[in-house]
């Protein structure tokens, strides 16, 4: 083999392209998104437009309800448009009486008549853009039928997605091709679930094993490693990777959970700082993933109060190999008291070894075979 055609080759090993089928989705959630997003963007223009239109007419609408692009705000302003000046809301008459007193000049009116049609057309665009992404996930096989996972809760009839949410159902979209509910993890959404599989599709076996698939993501620290030592870490190297990205997103909204992985990022939180803690619950994200997409398992909470137990446990654990270094053992008490101060403190590592057992409760007492003062 040539050398230019073997540098060739062991370049491509670590490339990765989905199948046809996905990267036509990809595409699709790529250029759909951006356009979708730009048009979200346009139509927040507008809203804002619409929002001036009203403070020039002296309609203070924002202080009778919490949003005006919500679906009261916008009947409010589609009434006033219609030529009606005392539209209703949950708001007190006061309230909204307050709030609606305006000159109505025609100028205003027809600018903010201009700025709701304008609003509208970009809400059809979108509404658009959605259904074309609806339309090539139609296209993929249903893994749905016949597997092991548990199916998602159905969506209550009658509900309106929220403002500048996909207008369909993503989470049993995601089901449909996956076979399992992603959004049993907590912190991943249906959106977030959709662009993961976007980008690595639904077949695990490019990946050998989870630790591939979080290096391919860019989730893992860069340690240098030789003769089985590790000597630091260097600066990880810049990833453009939107299914890393979205992960870690996903592990930012983790921070007020109540679950297991809400425990960890704020533990890490505590230890390495809120960046780093995010890169290591992102991590934790892409290995759950790996495994319901590969195995096909569902994801089930173990809750704050077990983490919170099992961290205990561990550390409990380490200190019990310290103190046994040290020459002492652990004696649990039933009813933590305040522990007096000992009489024999011969270095200050044991000084504050001691100190920090006595804040959790635990009495120190040297080995029944050691001859030195008790404790």
């Amino acid at each position: 083999m040539a050398p230019r055609v073997a540098h060739l080759w062991l370049a491509l090993l670590g490339a990765f392209r989905p199948e046809d089928q996905v990267c036509v989705l990809r595409s699709y959630m790529r250029s759909y998104r951006r356009q979708r997003a730009m048009l979200v963007k346009y139509a927040a223009q507008h809203i804002q437009h619409m929002q001036k239109a009203l403070t020039q007419m002296n309609v203070q609408l924002q202080h009778a309800v919490s949003d005006i692009a919500g679906v009261t705000g916008m009947r409010i302003i589609r009434a006033i448009l219609a030529g009606e000046r005392d539209p209703g809301c949950k708001q007190d008459a006061a309230a909204i009486a307050k709030a609606l007193q305006g000159n109505w000049r025609k100028e205003h009116l027809f600018a903010l008549r201009q700025a709701m049609e304008l609003y509208d057309s970009y809400r059809e665009k979108i509404a658009a853009c959605d259904q074309q992404i609806l339309a090539q996930m139609s296209t993929f096989d249903d893994r749905s039928e016949g597997g092991s996972g548990t199916p998602p809760p159905v969506p209550p009839q009658g509900r309106s997605p929220r403002k500048n949410e996909l207008s369909f159902d993503a989470v049993g979209q995601v089901y449909r091709l996956t076979g399992v509910d992603l959004t049993r993890i907590d912190g991943i959404q249906g959106h977030t679930a959709l662009k993961v599989i976007g980008e690595i599709g639904v077949d695990m076996r490019p990946w050998p094993t989870d630790k591939h698939f979080a290096s391919w993501l860019g989730l893992c620290p860069e340690n240098r490693i030789s003769g089985g030592k590790k000597l630091g870490r260097r600066k990880a190297m810049p990833n453009a990777n939107r299914a890393a990205a979205a992960l870690r997103l996903a592990a930012h909204t983790l921070h007020h959970s109540n679950s297991y992985l809400g425990a960890f990022l704020r533990r890490m939180k505590a230890r390495l700082g809120m960046p780093k803690a995010i890169e290591a619950t992102a991590h934790k994200l892409a290995i759950l993933i790996y495994h319901m997409l590969k195995d096909g398992a569902d994801y089930v909470d173990k809750g704050q109060d077990y983490y919170d137990r099992a961290y205990q446990n561990h550390l409990l654990k380490q200190i019990a190999r310290q103190a046994k270094r040290l020459g002492y053992q652990l004696v649990k008490e039933e009813t933590p008291t305040a522990q007096a101060q000992p009489a024999w403190l011969p270095t200050v590592q044991h000084r504050r070894f001691i100190e920090s057992l006595t804040k959790l409760g635990i009495a120190v007492r040297p080995p029944l075979e050691s001859t030195g003062p008790a404790i």
